[in-house]
Parts: C-alpha cells; sequence; structure tokens
C-alpha cells in the first residue's frame, strides 16, 4: 500500500488513525503489527480486510484494488482469497467446529457435503482431528482460536490477517498460535497479526511498529534472520 490514509471525523476533530502509510508484504511473510491501543493497528487491519475504507492512498490485497471494490466484492474477496481472525473469534456458538469452518465455503456455493469434507480437513492441519463435532463451548480457548484460524484459510485463502489472536490466550497457547502462524507462513500463507503480545518476535519474520497512525519502525523480528525466510 502506498500512502495509505483513515481519517475520522468527530464533533472536535479529525482524527487521522492512520497517517500516510508505505508498505508491502510478501508471499509467505509473517509480520507483526505492534504499537499502544490507539496507534492504529486495528483499523490497518480492518482496511487491509475491506472492512474499513481507505480516505485516501492505494491498498492493493491479493491483487486486488480494495479501493476500487464496492462491499459486496470485499465480501467476496474475504471469502475466496483474505481470511481474518479475531480476538474473540467470532464463531457460531449453535454451530459445531466443522460447521464453523465450513460456512464460507457454503456462503460461497460449495456443496454441504464437500464443505463439510474440506472443514475437517482443514481442522485435521491445524491439530484438531476428530474434533470437528464439538460446539465452541466444548472446545478450550486455544481449540476455539484455532476453528477461527481453520476458517480463514480454508478454501485456499493465501493472506491471513488476526487482530489481537492471543489476547485471551495464556502464554502456552499464544506460544502455539504463533508457532502455528510461522508454519503457515512457511507453506506461502501471508500472515500479518496485530498484537500487544511480545512473544510474537520470537515468531515473526518482521516487526512494523505504529503510534499514532505512523509507521515508526520497520524491522526483522528477534528470532529472524536479516534476509528474512
Amino acid at each position: 500500500m502506498d500512502g495509505l490514509q483513515v481519517e475520522f471525523a468527530t464533533p472536535m476533530e479529525t482524527v487521522h488513525a492512520v497517517n500516510e502509510l508505505d508498505v508491502s508484504f510478501a508471499e509467505g511473510e509473517f509480520v507483526g503489527l505492534l504499537g499502544a491501543s490507539g496507534s492504529g493497528k486495528t483499523t490497518f487491519v480492518n482496511v487491509l480486510a475491506g472492512l474499513e475504507n481507505a480516505t485516501a492512498g492505494a491498498v492493493t490485497v491479493a491483487g486486488h484494488d480494495l479501493r476500487a471494490l464496492g462491499a459486496a466484492e470485499r465480501a467476496r474477496l474475504r471469502r475466496e482469497d483474505i481470511g481474518v481472525v479475531f480476538q474473540d473469534n467470532n464463531l457460531v456458538q449453535e454451530f459445531t467446529a466443522r460447521e464453523n469452518v465450513a460456512l464460507p465455503l457454503i456462503m460461497g456455493g460449495v456443496r454441504r457435503r464437500d464443505a463439510h469434507a474440506e472443514a475437517d480437513d482443514m481442522l485435521d492441519v491445524l491439530g484438531l482431528e476428530g474434533l470437528g463435532g464439538r460446539a465452541p463451548r466444548q472446545l478450550s480457548g486455544g481449540q476455539q482460536q484455532r476453528v477461527g484460524i481453520a476458517r480463514a484459510l480454508v478454501g485456499g485463502r493465501r493472506v491471513l490477517l488476526a487482530d489481537e489472536p492471543t489476547g485471551a490466550l495464556d502464554t502456552q497457547n499464544s506460544r502455539a498460535i504463533f508457532g502455528l502462524f510461522a508454519e503457515l507462513a512457511s507453506t506461502g500463507v501471508t500472515v500479518v497479526v496485530a498484537t500487544h503480545d511480545s512473544l510474537i518476535e520470537e515468531y515473526a519474520d518482521r516487526i512494523l511498529v505504529l503510534r499514532d497512525g505512523r509507521l515508526v519502525e520497520d524491522r526483522p523480528a528477534h528470532g529472524a534472520p536479516v534476509s528474512g525466510r
């Protein structure tokens, strides 16, 4: 993206949530997005996901110019190319894990039986073999987060965006989730994670730091070689 700006008007002032941000991501790169609350991390992720509109600048994700797409086209892009994971998972509590993961496939026109089979395959990949028939309440917090990640990846989506995915998890589960993101990146998935969790330094390739909507650092993560993957 080039010259990205996101502004919000309030009765008192205009807030620059993201200000003149220039950044790009490589295929298979795991990027951690750090910054204090109010730094613009969530807004940035939402713009990448097509959930919020940029005020100015170019936003290209998975080869698509998001600013040129309408709401329906951006929704289709999330179903097919861009997976999004939130802190609270947004799982449908009345659905099983399998049904939650299959939901975007079914919405995209895949037959229910085929969608469920693909969902089971993705759950297996994420270490949830045999748990597809359980409701979210029957899963641990870490397992629920993996279901959310499975839903974000099913159908071959190659971009994964996450906003505070470990915020409600303990250290052991946070390490497991970050390790999973690193494994996914090694298969070619581009992973961008907004977080307050410093553990990401041990798993990511690259760290971006935002302050007051501006990019103030762009560096290799502590655990990554300078040249990247």
